[in-house]
């Protein structure tokens, strides 16, 4: 059973709690993920022009718009790459997604990182020696932000966010220009759970959306699905520990973004289930148990970005911060 709800953001519209993550699904696949999402139920798609696969999620959404659902019942969302932060670049950039998608509007665009590459048509610039990112000095989160405030005014995109931003960037956004991004799309799960950012976004009014809501592979580390933890209150409820992982997101108020290509994992992620107060608490324990792991650092990535965004210890030797104005 799926309770396909939906949650009212600080602009007045709706988000379905849970969608379909497309980060890491590859062409030849994510077109058939998409089309099995929206026939078993699914309303929220999250895509990204990184995640270099929009044509072919474009291909999926002319099979099952009007046949299967009407567009104005799909939530969908992008975001605003890198390389594209210079506010003359923003509307440019947003088009081309449209166009790849063969949409005429977006129910949320985000600015993906606060982080600026040096514009051009390369989406991952490099220094000559292929380790580090091209990072642009000569824009601020603020002026792109501004950029996506002038997109909404003008009636081109419904609902306006962020991802991956701190409380610091958010303070900084919403003091330069009095408005509050709709949303922060933040990677949140049990071994992240950043309480501080959440009572923030419940202050602001911020909705808060999950991603890597199971952690990821990425990192070689243990997979949060295979604590014993996830797995015994998966068995109490008959289900399996992704489910129990997405009900835990759910259950904090979040929408949850899970990611898959397999047919039988993109129904099962969609069918939720509820967690008791006492199976959250032993999800949450695993936090307190464990030493916190945050999967997603720039720093860490390949090419480097030289940036510090999160403040975690092995982004310490960054020589560059976010540039916030």
């Amino acid at each position: 059973m799926s309770l396909n709800k939906s949650l009212t953001l600080n602009d007045g519209n709706k988000i379905p709690q849970i969608g379909l993550g497309t980060w890491l699904s590859k062409p030849g696949e994510v077109a058939n993920a998409v089309e099995v999402a929206v026939k078993s139920g699914y309303r929220h798609l999250d895509l990204a022009k990184i995640y270099q696969n929009q044509e072919e999620i474009g291909t999926a959404l002319k099979k099952v718009i009007p046949s299967v659902v009407k567009r104005e019942e799909l939530f969908i969302t992008s975001k605003l790459w890198n390389n594209a932060h210079r506010p003359e670049s923003v509307q440019a950039a947003y088009e081309e997604t449209l166009n790849e998608l063969g949409l005429d509007y977006l129910d949320l665009y985000l600015i993906h990182w606060p982080v600026a590459f040096v514009p051009g048509k390369d989406l991952v610039p490099k220094t000559e020696d292929g380790k580090q990112t091209l990072i642009d000095r000569d824009v601020t989160i603020v002026d792109t932000w501004k950029a996506l405030i002038e997109l909404q005014k003008a009636g081109k995109v419904k609902s306006i966010g962020v991802s991956n931003f701190t409380i610091e960037h958010l303070d900084a956004i919403i003091n330069a220009t009095g408005v509050v991004p709709a949303v922060n799309q933040i990677e949140a799960h049990p071994l992240l759970p950043q309480d501080d950012l959440v009572a923030y976004a419940k202050q602001k009014n911020i909705h808060l959306t999950a991603y890597s809501p199971l952690g990821n592979n990425l990192s070689g580390k243990t997979k949060i699905v295979d604590y014993p933890q996830v797995s015994e209150v998966a068995k109490k409820y008959n289900a399996d520990p992704a489910q129990v992982l997405i009900a835990w997101g759910v259950k904090r108020g979040y929408s949850v973004i899970p990611k898959s290509v397999t047919d039988s994992r993109i129904k099962s992620n969609f069918d939720q289930i509820e967690l008791k107060d006492e199976d959250y608490d032993k999800v949450t324990s695993l936090y307190k148990e464990l030493a916190k792991v945050r999967f997603n650092i720039p720093f860490t990535y390949a090419p480097r970005w030289d940036v510090n965004v999160f403040g975690e210890d092995v982004e310490k030797e960054a020589t560059q911060s976010v540039k916030i104005q």
